[in-house]
């Protein structure tokens, strides 16, 4: 029997998977970037928002996920307000330092959470490289300390493009060596689902040619256990942003000659709906 409310997928698009598309030289405006992502049927995008952002998220229909990168907590309350100002309620972010210990990152998460609830906006901390969860031991030491402090689990952005190379993984142990901590996938409301293999946190989604490659086909079966172990935890009337991730040529996630980002992008937001619905979905 289906829940009368049952939780919904929204797939965020990245403005980063638009950098320098179609080409440098003729890049499209930020306005031409959101009118695509409406085109091909995104339910939002994320960036750190600016009046701009919301004036195209308002015109589009589409939902602001908001995003910042800060290690001083007295910034916290001026880059939450900017986010909550210009349209974001979900901000994704990317915490202190790579070289940030458990109980400086447990004290900035602290007021992070802290400034969020009194301003009505719900960040996530991501599991990301050269902040400080950008292992798997730190990110879960983090999580461990909050939950001690708290009593709560910690809201996380779930990438784990990043500790899979961390971990030198092989295709048939993604879920068994990255899904071990199953409260905290249910507690999530933000996943970024870049694809990846042990040794690249980036792997094309099809050949160029339009055929998907054996890197994604690998990677799938991971993405609908980690739908179903999110789907275990009281999900009624919830909404899971899901980021089809993929970085451009521009910062070096991926390379020349192989296809662009923003096409990539859009193809695997139709795989990861296809994996939503085999995991239970709508």
């Amino acid at each position: 029997m289906k829940k009368a409310n049952p939780p919904r997928i929204r797939h965020i698009a990245n403005f980063w998977s638009m950098v320098h598309y179609p080409s440098q030289k003729k890049e499209w405006s930020l306005e031409r970037k959101a009118e695509a992502m409406k085109e091909a049927r995104f339910d939002g995008f994320t960036t750190m928002p600016s009046a701009e952002h919301k004036r195209l998220a308002e015109k589009y229909g589409l939902i602001i996920v908001g995003y910042f990168s800060g290690a001083n907590a007295a910034d916290f309350r001026e880059l939450l307000l900017q986010n909550k100002e210009n349209g974001a309620h979900h901000i994704n972010v990317q915490l202190a330092n790579e070289d940030t210990l458990t109980p400086e990152a447990l004290r900035l998460t602290l007021r992070l959470m802290k400034e969020g609830e009194e301003l009505g906006v719900e960040p996530a901390v991501e599991i990301h490289r050269d902040t400080c969860t950008e292992t798997p031991e730190k990110a879960y030491a983090l999580a461990d300390a909050y939950r001690k402090a708290t009593g709560k689990y910690l809201p996380m952005t779930l990438d784990y493009s990043h500790p899979a190379v961390v971990k030198h993984l092989h295709p048939g142990n993604y879920a068994e060596k990255l899904l071990v901590q199953p409260k905290l996938i249910q507690r999530a409301a933000q996943i970024h689902l870049r694809p990846f293999n042990g040794h690249h946190c980036q792997v094309p989604v099809t050949d160029g040619k339009g055929k998907i490659t054996q890197e994604i086909k690998d990677w799938l079966p991971f993405v609908e256990a980690l739908f179903r172990m999110w789907r275990q935890g009281n999900q009624e009337g919830r909404e899971l942003f899901v980021c089809p991730e993929m970085g451009p040529v521009a910062g070096g996630y991926n390379l020349h000659g192989l296809p662009n980002s923003w096409e990539e992008a859009i193809v695997l937001k139709g795989l990861i709906q296809k994996v939503w619905r085999a995991s239970g979905g709508d």
